[in-house]
């Protein structure tokens, strides 16, 4: 890939994929603080700084190599995991629910704002090409990580939902897979089933239920 068009996409890419994994990981802060959990607002988690929420391997040297050496074509990565004491929750089964879902949700106001600034553009009729490769990679990004996170597999987001809605045992025994699901989540990512198979779709339906609610807006713009 041309180093021109690596540092276009990085430069359309950045702003929205930080905004993304500090959002996402500040709302599970927030809510696990909200909720009885004190342990990321302690270490300073429950913050808009993106700093506190990167990881330098994961985040930023994974997935450049990993576009580079694939064309663009694949693309992985990371962020630090917010801490959470589930024990310290108020009502842990049930408030670990509401703490995983929490940084998907915040994935999904992202969507929402990043549609919201693509329609006001279109209608402004302001020629910005710039802005609107970013709102689009805004969309895209965020829709991305939501769709990823709730995969039904620890150590994700949709993996604790499971835990949390399951009865007591079958709960317990889905926790002790976390062990080694993050090797089972890669595995999933590296052989291509996560991507046609759950991500494209859940993605697909969510743009679409997110168009769905954001029409009148739409209406009244155009």
């Amino acid at each position: 890939m041309a180093i021109e068009s690596l540092i276009q996409t990085l430069a359309v890419f950045a702003l929205p994929v930080v905004l993304a994994i500090t959002l996402h990981e500040a709302a599970h802060g927030y809510a696990a603080l909200r909720l009885g959990d004190a342990t990321a607002y302690m270490l300073g988690r429950v913050t808009l700084n993106p700093v506190a929420h990167i990881d330098w391997i994961g985040t930023v040297a994974m997935p450049i190599a990993l576009f580079l050496v694939s064309g663009g074509a694949f693309l992985f990565g990371y962020a630090k995991p917010v801490p959470v004491r589930f024990d310290q929750l108020r009502h842990p089964k049930r408030d670990m629910i509401w703490v995983a879902l929490a940084g998907p949700a915040a994935n999904l106001a992202q969507a929402a704002v990043w549609i919201v600034l693509a329609y006001a553009l279109a209608a402004s009729g302001l020629d910005e090409a710039f802005l609107v490769r970013m709102a689009g990679a805004g969309v895209l990004v965020n829709l991305a990580l939501f769709a990823f996170n709730m995969l039904p597999l620890l150590p994700l987001d949709g993996g604790r939902v499971l835990v949390g809605l399951l009865p007591h045992r079958a709960a317990m025994q889905l926790a002790q897979t976390e062990r080694w699901g993050l090797i089972l989540v890669l595995l999933l990512v590296l052989v291509g089933v996560i991507g046609p198979y759950w991500m494209l779709p859940l993605m697909h339906h969510t743009a679409s239920v997110l168009e769905w609610l954001l029409q009148p807006l739409r209406w009244f713009l155009f």
